[in-house]
C-alpha cells in the first residue's frame, strides 16, 4: 500500500506543469503585418492618445467599483462604432476578427478573446456623459482631418446613434397586442354606430394587468391563462362586431330594393 502511494507521488511530479501554447517571443507583433498606409493605422498615429487618458480618467475613481477596463479601449471601441456605423455587438464582435481594429485599439499582438461585453460600451457612454461623447467626436474630427482621412462627402450623411436617449417603447408581447386590437375594434365600433353587446373594456384591463404581474414573477403558467382570456375577449367582440356590420348592411341593402 505503502509502494502504491510512492508510485502515485512519483507520477505527479513526473507529469508536466502546463504551460502556455505560444510564448510572446513566438508571437508576431501587429506592426508587422499590416498595412501601414491604412487609414486606421494613420489615425491611430495622429490621435493624441495620452490626453485622452488623461482627460477620461477624471470620471474615474479608484476607490469605488471594479477596476475599469482600460481608457483607450473603450475610446477605440467608440470610435470604431461611429466611423463603421456599427452596433455595439457587432463591433466587439468585429475587433476579434479585425487587425486594423486591434492595432488602433493599441494592440501589440492579435487578440483571439472578446475583449469586452457590448453592454460595457453602453455604460461607458453613460460614464462619460453627453458634452464629453461630443468632445470625444470632435477630437475624431480633428484626428482625420489633420491625417488627410476626411473628404467632402463624409459631411453629407449623419449617424445619430441613440443608445443612450431616453425611449419610451414597450415590448409587443401577445397580450399587449390582444389588448390594443380590443381597444381599437370598440373605438371603430363606436364611430359606425354598432352597438356592441359587451366591449369587455374593464375585464380586459384587469386581465392584461394580471398578465404583467405573472409575467413577470415567472408564473408563466398563469401569465398563458391570462393572455388566454384576452384573445377570447378579442374574438368575441370581433365576431360580434362582424354579426352586426353584416345585419346593418343587409337592412340598408333591403331599404335600397324597396326604393
Amino acid at each position: 500500500m505503502q509502494a502504491k502511494k510512492n508510485n502515485n507521488k512519483s507520477l505527479q511530479k513526473i507529469k508536466p506543469k502546463n504551460k502556455k501554447k505560444t510564448l510572446e517571443i513566438f508571437k508576431v507583433r501587429l506592426e508587422e503585418i499590416i498595412n501601414k498606409k491604412h487609414p486606421l493605422v494613420k489615425l491611430s498615429d495622429a490621435i493624441n492618445w495620452k490626453n485622452l487618458e488623461e482627460k477620461l480618467s477624471e470620471k474615474y475613481s479608484e476607490k469605488m467599483g471594479a477596476p475599469a477596463k482600460e481608457i483607450r479601449l473603450m475610446v477605440g471601441l467608440q470610435y470604431l462604432k461611429y466611423m463603421y456605423n456599427e452596433s455595439d455587438e457587432m463591433i466587439v464582435q468585429k475587433f476579434i476578427e479585425n487587425p486594423y481594429y486591434q492595432y488602433f485599439r493599441g494592440n501589440e499582438y492579435f487578440e483571439h478573446n472578446l475583449p469586452i461585453d457590448s453592454s460595457s460600451m453602453t455604460r461607458f457612454r453613460k460614464r462619460m456623459g453627453n458634452q464629453t461623447i461630443e468632445e470625444l467626436f470632435k477630437e475624431t474630427l480633428k484626428s482625420a482631418e489633420s491625417s488627410n482621412q476626411l473628404k467632402e462627402n463624409d459631411f453629407e450623411h449623419l449617424n445619430v446613434d441613440t443608445t443612450v436617449q431616453e425611449k419610451a417603447i414597450s415590448f409587443p408581447t401577445d397580450a399587449k397586442l390582444y389588448y390594443k386590437m380590443l381597444e381599437d375594434l370598440v373605438k371603430q365600433s363606436k364611430s359606425r354606430g354598432i352597438k356592441l353587446r359587451q366591449s369587455y373594456k374593464f375585464v380586459s384591463k384587469k386581465a392584461l394587468t394580471k398578465q404583467a404581474g405573472y409575467a413577470h414573477a415567472r408564473q408563466m403558467k398563469r401569465a398563458r391563462k391570462m393572455t388566454k382570456k384576452l384573445k377570447t375577449y378579442l374574438g368575441r367582440v370581433y365576431r360580434d362586431m362582424l354579426r352586426k356590420a353584416e345585419e346593418i348592411t343587409n337592412w340598408e341593402a333591403r331599404n335600397v330594393n324597396v326604393d
